[in-house]
């Protein structure tokens, strides 16, 4: 009988030892997949996110200041034609200058 005792024993510590590992396994593999699975959801979220995020707007240009009026154009053009009248500016940059007052 001594015999039959020893052997149930020693089965029973092993089997024991088995469920022990095994739980432990269990255990940690849980582990490792519900982080995997808290990453997976994080990257979704977040994707989710960016999707349904709303652009935002760009703010308007600003207002493109008004150019000079007819008025203040002629009485460029005038001292314009005074100072190529007078001798300080030559033909050539006379009509870039005319030039870019009429563009304006």
């Amino acid at each position: 009988m001594p015999g039959l005792l020893r052997g149930v024993a020693r089965t029973a510590v092993v089997a024991g030892t088995a469920s022990a590992v095994n739980g432990r396994v269990q255990r940690r593999q849980a582990e490792r997949f519900a982080e995997r699975d808290a990453h997976t959801a994080a990257v979704r979220q977040d994707a989710y996110r960016e999707e349904t995020a709303y652009p935002q707007a760009a703010p308007p240009p600003p207002a493109a200041a008004p150019g000079p009026s007819a008025e203040e154009r002629l009485v460029q053009l005038e001292r314009l034609g005074g100072l190529l009248s007078q001798g300080v500016l030559t033909q050539e940059e006379f009509a870039a200058e005319k030039a870019r007052i009429l563009s304006s």
